[in-house]
């Protein structure tokens, strides 16, 4: 844990409840060791949706869709919101939580390699949410920033990556570590992390 424990049951005490399609994920994600973000650090997505504005959203590293849903209710009717995963079972299961969510219009589902997904899709984007196989966070560094507009939000879970940043000794641990280093180092955005849950790396663009 990177919080104390007992804060960080303090703040998911403090969240509301969520309604029945998350609340089953959050569930089947905890039974089958699905790796989702969690309703605080989502709570922080819908709000940076909200303050910013954003409408065009892409997810790099779905899962269930879990976070997805999240942003595209955030977003609002008419948002265009882009989920990508690698594994077709999770789009499976995914698109049947978003039309339960009541929010499969909004959604565009990608499978295959995140990158490529971006990569095929055209235009800049108000924010682009990060949450790929480790290794891979510089690539999304690489990638991603020139995508997101002036004023744009991007966003990457499991910064802190259970502490091992602190003494990097595998390859996840050295792609996250990489990631923090270049992004910060980044005169294109403003960034800060969050040590809630196991880290977000939170940047504002704000040049080109």
């Amino acid at each position: 844990m990177i919080v104390n424990p007992a804060l960080e049951q303090y703040i998911a005490d403090l969240l509301e409840p969520r309604d029945a399609v998350l609340a089953e994920m959050e569930a089947y994600a905890l039974a089958h060791r699905v790796p989702i973000i969690g309703p605080g650090c989502a709570t922080i997505l819908a709000q940076l949706v909200l303050m910013t504005g954003a409408r065009r959203i892409f997810e790099l590293g779905s899962a269930i869709g879990y976070s997805t849903i999240w942003l595209a209710r955030a977003a609002g009717a008419g948002a265009e919101v882009h989920y990508s995963d690698g594994d077709p079972a999770n789009a499976a299961k995914a698109r049947g939580y978003f039309e339960r969510a009541g929010v499969a219009g909004r959604i565009t589902i990608h499978t295959g390699d995140a990158l490529t997904a971006l990569a095929s899709t055209p235009g800049e984007f108000d924010m682009i949410f990060n949450d790929v196989d480790k290794d891979g966070y510089p690539d999304v560094h690489a990638a991603a920033p020139e995508r997101i507009r002036v004023g744009g939000v991007f966003v990457t879970d499991n910064t802190l990556w259970k502490a091992k940043v602190l003494d990097p000794q595998d390859a996840e641990t050295e792609g996250v570590d990489t990631f923090n280093r270049r992004i910060f180092a980044d005169p294109r955005f403003l960034t800060s992390l969050i040590p809630l849950r196991d880290g977000m790396t939170l940047g504002i663009k704000i040049g080109l």
